[in-house]
């Protein structure tokens, strides 16, 4: 059993347009992706300068150059969605022949930079942004995922052991395959009701989930370490505390609610000895890149203060797994 320590723990769903292609045309999107790309250097810069370790759960498909390296690099079998919309792998007959938009789709240099970033932990979205609670995909396309995504990885010298699933669609029956496939830990969800689904999402349940990052409507979001469970020949499953909501640029009165709450809940988690988990995707920041970087220093500031008060560790999902099993 672990000792139970105060850790303040981030993990990022890197995704650029793979995380939205089926949500919204990329017309609208091309300025904000265009800042997430030149937003995601200052993170690592503070991320760096303050000594805070994060997981950056990427889509494999980002680590391509460029169309035809990535179709030297897709698995054999792709996910038989019912919805044909949900695949990924039909972008490239929509954009593959705009050489332009190339950036929207591939960042290696970004990827490369994550890696040699000190404290940064290079991890895994799943290749395809695989959806592993949609209908008429099976396991063995996920395993094949997987490999595709360590495959593409490996290219680079690295190796993929913490994995967060695409929209949180959280699956159970899909952990087993994980850590055969060498992922020693997984993001899980919070176990409020309002979590449960998010594939047949409920307008009550999305009311709920918004409301709750400016007002207690929820659990206690930290967790002590000495609850997570480590069982033989699956990954380590980190539940999150809170998403990190962008900023609303037309209520400031929201903006200050969401980051006083998690003020807050940063320094309960402290007090009681307990994990808190913080997550974002880094395109959330593309809209108001400015702004979005100035609360995130709030809130690494606020680490610091509670690193010297309560001796508060940063901790990637690797490392928690680390420390669990040391």
């Amino acid at each position: 059993m672990p000792t139970n320590i105060p850790v303040f723990t981030i993990s990022l769903d890197f995704e650029l347009y793979w995380g939205i292609f089926d949500k919204v045309p990329l017309t609208e999107r091309e300025q904000y992706f265009a800042n997430t790309r030149k937003v995601i250097p200052e993170m690592l810069t503070l991320f760096e300068q303050q000594q805070v370790q994060v997981t950056w759960a990427t889509v494999g498909m980002l680590f391509a150059k460029d169309w035809a390296d990535w179709a030297t690099a897709i698995p054999a079998q792709r996910p038989s969605y019912h919805n044909d919309k949900l695949s990924a792998y039909r972008l490239k007959d929509e954009y593959g022949m705009n050489g332009s938009l190339k950036d929207f789709f591939f960042a290696p240099e970004l990827v490369q930079q994550i890696n040699q970033t000190p404290y940064q932990e290079m991890a895994t979205h799943t290749f395809a942004h695989y959806y592993c609670q949609e209908a008429g995909q099976t396991l063995e396309q996920f395993r094949q995922d997987l490999q595709a995504a360590q495959g593409i990885a490996a290219r680079q010298g690295m190796k993929l052991r913490s994995l967060v699933f695409p929209r949180n669609q959280f699956n159970e029956q899909y952990l087993r395959v994980c850590r055969e496939e060498g992922i020693k830990t997984v993001r899980s969800n919070p176990s409020d009701w309002f979590w449960k689904q998010t594939v047949k999402d409920t307008l009550t349940n999305r009311i709920f989930r918004t409301g709750d990052a400016y007002l207690p409507l929820g659990k206690r979001t930290s967790f002590p370490l000495s609850s997570l469970k480590l069982e033989d020949g699956l990954p380590l499953a980190i539940p999150t505390s809170r998403f990190l909501r962008p900023i609303d640029g037309k209520r400031d009165i929201l903006n200050k609610l969401r980051l006083n709450r998690i003020l807050s809940e940063m320094t309960a988690a402290a007090k009681r000895k307990a994990c808190y988990h913080l997550w974002w995707h880094p395109h959330n920041f593309g809209s108001y890149p400015e702004r979005s970087m100035a609360d995130l220093k709030i809130i690494i500031d606020h680490y610091k203060k509670l690193e010297q008060q309560y001796g508060m560790q940063s901790l990637s999902m690797r490392g928690i797994y680390e420390y669990i099993t040391a």
